[in-house]
């Protein structure tokens, strides 16, 4: 388990890019096998939602700031070298990474034939990398998705870092389930970025990224889906902060 700072009760690791890697490759070095979740705010309430949730991301060797705002509660609480460790971008750093480390990776995520495509593209724009699989879930909870039958299918490549593209929370809910069940030491959700790095979803641009404005974005391109995530929590967030801030509330992680 890494430090944390805690944000209503979820503990954020307050990291930077390379620090991620850095860890990332110990646990692999140890063949120390963990589970990494991105937050963002939306994750952080689904966290408030459901105490199991709350303990998945709790009980994770590594929580990364991946929405802005935690990010600019973190350095307001101190921890100056946090960055932004945004999912899509760590799987473009670690793939980068591994060209070095020889690291191996399985790709398990997105609709019907997307992990296949994922594969593709990241093989196109790092030659050489070692992606040693890639497969679709099935419909389902991610309790029902929780088989011994995909972690034969997963063990038997051998790699070491397990990509995992569903939503949240159920990619790390599914992550949790699964950890004892397979042996590569390192499980990453990634959520979109299996949409976004094969162009299937169009990502905001880096300016709004940077602002804390990626979510207006999203909104606008899937406000059907996304409306509650982003009209609801958004304000229920910078609530529930504001009372932790003032002291008016206790957060205490599970």
């Amino acid at each position: 388990m890494s430090p944390s700072h805690n944000v209503l009760g979820v503990g954020i690791s307050p990291i930077n890019m390379g620090q991620a890697l850095d860890r990332i490759d110990a646990w692999i070095g140890a063949r120390d096998r963990q589970y990494v979740c991105v937050c963002n705010v939306h994750s952080v309430m689904e966290c408030r939602r459901s105490p199991t949730v709350r303990r998945v991301f709790n009980r994770a060797g590594m929580v990364t700031p991946d929405g802005v705002p935690l990010v600019w509660l973190l350095r307001m609480a101190g921890y100056a070298q946090v960055a932004r460790v945004y999912g899509p971008d760590l799987m473009l750093a670690a793939m980068e990474h591994s060209l070095a480390t020889g690291h191996r990776h399985y790709l398990h995520g997105g609709v019907s034939g997307v992990a296949d495509e994922l594969a593709a593209v990241m093989r196109r724009r790092f030659p050489g990398v070692a992606i040693v699989g890639a497969s679709t879930p099935a419909f389902g909870t991610a309790e029902e998705l929780c088989t011994g039958e995909i972690a034969d299918i997963i063990n038997a490549m051998e790699p070491d870092i397990v990509w995992v593209g569903m939503s949240t929370p159920k990619q790390d809910l599914w992550m949790s389930c699964m950890r004892p069940r397979l042996r590569a030491p390192v499980l990453i959700g990634v959520g979109a970025a299996f949409d976004f790095h094969t162009g299937r979803v169009a990502q905001a641009p880096r300016w709004m990224m940077r602002s804390g404005l990626e979510w207006l974005f999203r909104l606008k391109q899937e406000p059907r889906r996304l409306w509650r995530r982003y009209l609801i929590d958004n304000p229920w967030f910078l609530f529930e902060i504001g009372r932790q801030k003032l002291g008016l509330k206790r957060f205490e992680p599970d």
